[in-house]
């Protein structure tokens, strides 16, 4: 009977699938479900990693047990708090009273916050290791990615990267959970998705956990989200996330825009027309009132150029475009080139909140903006040509 948890030497993957849910943090859509992932390393000593949804403890828990039977778990390895991968403390504890929890001196503050659990710690610092028996484990913290106490745990013996939520992407796993047993077609664009909407904002923390694990040899990746990723993969992963949190963006301008009747729209698609005319072939559109904003963020940390507009609403941004501009603001987006447009009917002003948000932003502005009164006249395509054609100089040099 083939081992259908092994991921390498005695190390097994005990994460389980959620299908149900909607949106992940409530916030960003999930069409493929997530995975919340946990490994036990079998051992002289026990240790598991991470632990799971609460909503998922009794999978979880038979997991484990048809790995260890009635052995106790010896070290509970936390490296990363949120609930989604922490939930299930509360009841380890009560399963395995003897569990010592592993984690840095962040980590306990919030063990006690979220769970009221304080007993048998064991604080590790920055390289400190654990000896469980024929697997030695190194911890290394990783600040800021994406929460304060995050950190990455290396098994030396296996080389595997116990890599919390770095690496990770949405989706459920189908069947398996290494990568060269199942189609992972869908996990590459998923990885972006997951990165832009959740750890956008902290690519410096980010370079500085990358730099920190460049020396180590790794055969396998163990994210808490998504495929266990092996071989080639690996390299592919981590090149990923280097390029998405330098925000080294690809040739190709996404055109975000919030209209209600249709004349907003219009000068919109008078830029996208122009920038294809001009040689950008990626040019992606973005309806506010109807592509989701988790999208969005997806493709403005795929490309390097960016150009919104809007209508005017109650002598304000319109509400979807408002929207979209906070999240951007709030990731810390670098290096992207920037251009504008907004229309009005008696009073203008999106025109004029745009370039507030414009002149806080770290973009370069590019081209003038375009201001248009009620409906598309003439001068009003050559302005959006305009627009476009200064954009698609930035792109293509």
């Amino acid at each position: 009977m083939k081992d259908k948890t092994r991921v390498k030497g005695s190390i097994h993957y005990v994460g389980v699938n959620d299908r149900q849910k909607h949106l992940f943090e409530n916030l960003w859509p999930l069409p493929n479900g997530v995975s919340y992932n946990a490994y036990l390393i079998d051992d002289e000593k026990v240790a598991l990693v991470d632990t799971v949804d609460v909503c998922y403890f009794e999978v979880f828990l038979r997991k484990i047990k048809k790995i260890i039977g009635e052995r106790p778990i010896d070290y509970l390895i936390i490296n990363h708090m949120e609930p989604d991968h922490s939930g299930s403390i509360r009841l380890i504890k009560h399963y395995y009273p003897n569990i010592t929890i592993v984690g840095n001196r962040q980590t306990f503050g919030m063990v006690e916050g979220f769970y009221g659990v304080t007993d048998l710690q064991h604080q590790v610092k920055d390289g400190d290791t654990l000896n469980l028996g024929k697997n030695q484990l190194t911890f290394h913290l990783t600040p800021m990615v994406h929460w304060p106490e995050t950190m990455m745990t290396y098994c030396e013996t296996e080389q595997v990267l116990f890599s919390g939520d770095a690496f990770g992407c949405f989706g459920a796993l189908g069947g398996g959970f290494i990568d060269e047993k199942i189609n992972t077609d869908i996990y590459w664009e998923e990885m972006v998705r997951y990165y832009s909407n959740i750890v956008g904002k902290y690519g410096s923390p980010v370079q500085k956990a990358l730099e920190k694990l460049s020396g180590l040899p790794v055969s396998a990746i163990c994210s808490t989200h998504g495929p266990v990723w092996t071989g080639d993969n690996i390299e592919r992963v981590i090149s990923i996330y280097d390029k998405l949190s330098l925000y080294d963006g690809d040739e190709g301008v996404v055109v975000i825009y919030g209209s209600m009747y249709g004349n907003t729209e219009q000068m919109a698609e008078a830029i996208a027309a122009e920038l294809s005319a001009q040689g950008v072939k990626n040019v992606i559109m973005h309806n506010t009132s109807k592509s989701h904003a988790s999208y969005i963020l997806a493709d403005i940390f795929k490309y390097k150029g960016i150009i919104v507009g809007c209508t005017t609403y109650n002598g304000q941004l319109y509400p979807e475009v408002e929207a979209i501009l906070s999240k951007i603001s709030g990731r810390d987006m670098k290096n992207r080139y920037f251009g504008y447009f907004g229309s009005f009917c008696w009073a203008g002003a999106a025109v004029k909140k745009i370039a507030e948000f414009a002149e806080k932003s770290k973009f370069e502005i590019v081209g003038e903006p375009v201001e248009m009164k009620q409906a598309m006249k003439e001068d009003t395509y050559a302005q959006c040509e305009a627009l476009a054609q200064a954009m698609a100089e930035k792109m293509i040099k």
